[in-house]
């Protein structure tokens, strides 16, 4: 949250008054004056001592020293003048707990204590300058912090404490704080601001930290001014500053690591298992030369019991490490933790149920999955009297919580509750739904299979000329592959190896799906063919595969929607252990992990890229170690809920091995690698889309392009040519840790990118941004709004289509009652509830959410050019956002706009908290 700089005024005010000339006889509000002690009035006196009483009652903080602030020359030889003094003081704004426990409302007495015996809070500030006698950094001395007990009763979430310093007048700028915290709990800091006799005017400090006592971490804590610096532009008195914090925060890659500790280093994924409760809890490591994936934060853990090679892992409610300024602050903690308590309500019920009850958990009827919506868990199948009965505690949870226990109603349901019914509802959902981001074109007719013929069978399709030639308006195939008319939503290769094993898994059933997709004349799109694929029964031999059209009577059209719901469920794994969720979501949260860890480790937060990169990385860290304590872990909720099961993350890293590229993961170069664009010069943002209401694309490019011109604009400041680039060892040291330690395992890959030119710069740093916000937004925020119905998006398939040949009595079943063969082929109760209760809480934004584009209140730089260029931005975004409204509203955009359809505003940038299915935040915080 920023500092509270507008109750700073003062400052601002008694700055403007330095700049003026003095007046003779005149005294400026919110100027502390010091005269030499042999001209001093003694009313002038009694004003001075007033005003310093007000300061330690903390009547307001001013940390300005106007400028005919006086020297105070120390007592010397006679004869040889020794050097003057001048004041500066510095304003601290720290930020409170809002809610405090009684520990930690006794330890801040404690604190207070402390305090007034003389252990306190003591700062030094350091000089830009080197001393020329003693050639080190010229140093203030400590001051102690001297409010701080006074304003322990004070009200409001900021406290502003003051200290004063006595230095040189040749003391020069200062470019860094040091804060001993000798209290004995830690305090958050959010803000300095250094004043006096400076000509630069007011020094700012933007540390939102935490600030450890001295009893935990030794070491001072180091702040630089919120200027920026190119290592090779560093004052000489910051040199060694700048090198020794970043060894800090690298460690020693020891250890095992402690919740207050501010340590960035890597680990493999060895943590997802727990062999020590059986060998079914046993998983494979990701990350290594056997199985390649990213890298994620080092915790230091020992080994379990029974295998040396997994890490113990921390279950909840303990807290799993990641360095401390990386954990949810306050706001979002008690966002989250809320919705947590909501998931765990939303799951206990049915997991009561499914323990107590001898019926059927299936649903019965669509109307048991509305009655979710309508009337909460205690109303449905009929269960309630017996249930309720049995266990008195469920029903007052039940009592107490009511809506706690009640789902709200999916957006997916809110203008057409049949709309997942229909064809165009499926396919639009393909360009604007939760996965707009792996429809392809079709350019080779049938489709082949990259995977090997001698395992898998011959690589082509099942799907003939003759399934879909009466669907394309009189086109032939290859003429609708040249018009590109024709689109492919193709599942088949990242399936078909794990059927096998996922098809063992009792409950679960899944096939590798292919659909084939027609571009109609009103721009919408229409699914034509559908081919369901399992393995050979033996390696090389024939693969069995199903192809089904659309319907033409009662029996297809159940079928037909059968394998809609397959393929549905296949997008809904990808979307999860690829795109989005499996090991922190593949292609955002995974990959960024390295990135953020090694800018920590090799860029100061001096450096200009650092600044442009810290929004963008807040609280990924946190989210992605919440997740593998129990989203993605052994028997977790996404192998609890999700078809794959217990090879998600085999899944998720053979994709990382075989398909994952970064250069390809900026939105114009993905579309275009996926056909659905073609490059062209004469488009506002380089390339035309193939598919004109493609709702993803559309907005996204404009968020894209909002981002590129300010990347662009940002680096030109620092970056003027590509020599600037290659001589900064900061910057070529976190893209060279990033690439060889971060993703080691494909490190010698040809197509990374290199790092020697402004512009090759500017494109890495935009790809990044757009992953960490726009990307992320795309693929979270739509989760519990247009997945929250599970029978438009099961998560998890449990029958194969009927076959009569296989089972005639299944297929009997089937014809007897397929409403009822259709839900039973749907999650059951519990998955679909876990299921729900999960998603609903990753689609909250929280209340301190910090959305891309906004403004920001504190100094996060000092480089006017730089806020000025931000500001643009900010105008920029604004701008896309409008657009986005205006086209939600075009009648003729039928993908995004009509009867019963949903706007596209999943990159609407602005949102207010809660499940809103919009807003972009800056970072992957959830």
């Amino acid at each position: 949250m920023a500092a509270p700089w507008r109750e700073l005024t003062g400052l601002r005010r008694a700055a403007a008054a330095a700049a003026r000339p003095p007046v003779p006889g005149r005294r400026c509000a919110n100027e502390l004056c010091l005269a030499p002690f042999h001209h001093r009035a003694p009313r002038q006196q009694q004003q001075e001592g007033r005003r310093r009483r007000q300061l330690r009652r903390g009547v307001k903080a001013v940390a300005a020293i106007s400028e005919d602030l006086p020297r105070l020359a120390a007592p010397g030889t006679k004869g040889a003048r020794a050097p003057e003094k001048v004041l500066m003081r510095a304003a601290l704004t720290v930020r409170r707990k809002q809610k405090e426990d009684l520990k930690e409302a006794l330890a801040g007495h404690l604190d207070a204590l402390r305090d007034m015996v003389g252990l306190n809070v003591a700062l030094e500030l350091i000089s830009t300058k080197i001393h020329p006698r003693t050639k080190k950094p010229m140093q203030s001395g400590q001051a102690s912090i001297k409010d701080w007990c006074q304003k322990r009763g004070s009200k409001g979430e900021h406290v502003v404490y003051t200290a004063e310093f006595m230095v040189d007048s040749d003391f020069g700028e200062p470019g860094a704080i040091t804060v001993a915290n000798r209290h004995h709990r830690e305090f958050f800091l959010e803000s300095i601001v250094v004043e006096g006799g400076l000509l630069c005017g007011p020094v700012h400090f933007a540390c939102n930290s935490w600030v450890q006592s001295t009893r935990e971490l030794q070491a001072k804590r180091v702040f630089f001014s919120n200027k920026p610096y190119l290592p090779s532009e560093t004052p000489p008195g910051l040199r060694d500053l700048r090198d020794k914090e970043l060894k800090d925060l690298r460690g020693d890659g020891t250890g095992v690591r402690k919740l207050c500790d501010r340590i960035y280093d890597y680990a493999t994924y060895n943590d997802l298992g727990n062999p020590d409760r059986g060998k079914e809890f046993i998983r494979p490591i990701l990350g290594g030369e056997k199985i390649p994936y990213p890298r994620r934060c080092r915790t230091g853990r020992p080994p379990t019991d029974t295998s040396m090679l997994a890490e113990n892992r921390v279950e909840k409610p303990h807290r799993i490490y990641v360095p401390r300024d990386e954990a949810f602050e306050e706001l979002k903690q008690g966002a989250f933790s809320a919705g947590r308590l909501r998931a765990v309500l939303h799951t206990l019920i049915p997991s009561m149920i499914a323990t107590i009850s001898a019926e059927t958990h299936n649903f019965q009827g669509f109307h048991h999955v509305d009655n979710l919506y309508k009337e909460g868990l205690r109303l449905k199948l009929g269960l309630q009297e017996h249930l309720f009965q049995k266990i008195p505690l469920v029903q007052k949870i039940q009592e107490s919580s009511e809506g706690m226990l009640r789902y709200d109603t999916p957006s997916i349901l809110s203008k057409d509750k049949f709309a997942w019914l229909r064809d165009d509802e499926f396919a639009r959902q393909i360009v604007a739904g939760i996965n707009p981001v792996n429809i392809e074109r079709l350019t080779v007719f049938p489709p082949v299979s990259k995977l090997d013929p001698a395992i898998y069978g011959s690589p082509e399709s099942s799907i003939k000329e003759a399934d879909i030639t009466c669907h394309l308006n009189g086109l032939t195939v290859q003429q609708a592959m040249d018009e590109a008319k024709l689109f492919i939503l193709n599942y088949h290769d990242i399936y078909l190896p794990f059927l096998d094993r996922i098809n063992a898994i009792e409950g679960r059933k899944a096939y590798a799906t292919r659909t084939i997709l027609f571009l109609t004349q009103v721009g919408t799109l229409k699914p034509i063919a559908i081919e369901l694929s399992l393995p050979p029964s033996q390696p090389g031999q024939p693969r069995p595969s199903k192809v089904l059209t659309p319907p033409c009577d009662a029996t297809t059209n159940w079928l037909w929607m059968l394998a809609k719901a397959h393929v549905s469920s296949n997008d809904a794994g990808v979307h999860q252990l690829v795109n989005h969720w499996y090991s922190f979501r593949l292609r955002t949260h995974a990959i960024m992990e390295p990135f953020i860890l090694a800018a920590h480790r090799r860029m100061s937060a001096m450096h200009p890229i650092f600044k442009l990169l810290h929004p963008h990385t807040r609280y990924t860290l946190e989210i992605n170690a919440l997740a593998r304590q129990s989203l993605i872990s052994a028997d977790g909720v996404i192998e609890s809920c999700f078809t794959p099961g217990p090879v998600s993350g085999e899944i998720s890293a053979a994709y990382y091995r075989d398909h994952w590229r970064f250069d390809l993961e900026g939105l114009p170069s993905d579309l275009v690698r996926r056909g659905v664009a073609v490059e062209d010069a004469s488009q506002p943002h380089g390339i035309r889309l193939l598919i004109e209401d493609y709702p993803y694309a559309n907005d996204g490019l404009l968020l894209w392009s909002a981002i590129r011109s300010w990347v662009e604009s940002y680096v030109q400041l620092y970056y003027p040519d590509a020599g600037t680039v290659q001589s900064d060892d900061e910057l070529q040291g976190w893209y060279h840790e990033t690439v060889h330690v971060g993703h080691a395992d494909i490190q010698h890959a040809p197509w990374w990118p290199t790092l020697s030119t402004p512009d090759g710069l500017a494109s890495i740093l935009t790809t990044l941004i757009w992953l960490a916000s726009a990307q992320h937004a795309a693929l979270n925020f739509g989760q519990y709004p247009l997945g929250g119905y599970v029978p438009n998006r099961p998560p998890l398939m449990r029958r194969l289509l009927p076959d009569p040949e296989r089972d005639a009595a299944e297929y009997a079943a089937f014809l007897a009652d397929p409403h009822r063969f259709f839900l039973n082929a749907m999650p059951g109760v519990l998955e679909a509830t876990k299921f729900m209760a999960v998603v609903d809480t990753l689609s909250t934004h929280s209340p301190d959410e910090e959305y891309l584009g906004e403004g920001r209140d504190e100094p996060w730089t000092g480089d006017a050019a730089a806020v000025a260029a931000h500001a643009m931005f900010a105008a920029d975004v604004r701008r896309a956002e409008e657009t986005i409204e205006r086209r939600n509203a075009d009648q003729g955009r039928r993908n995004r706009c009509g009867a019963g359809v949903l706007p596209y505003e999943l990159l609407a940038p602005s949102s207010p908290p809660g499940v809103t299915c919009r807003g972009v935040p800056n970072s992957i915080s959830i």
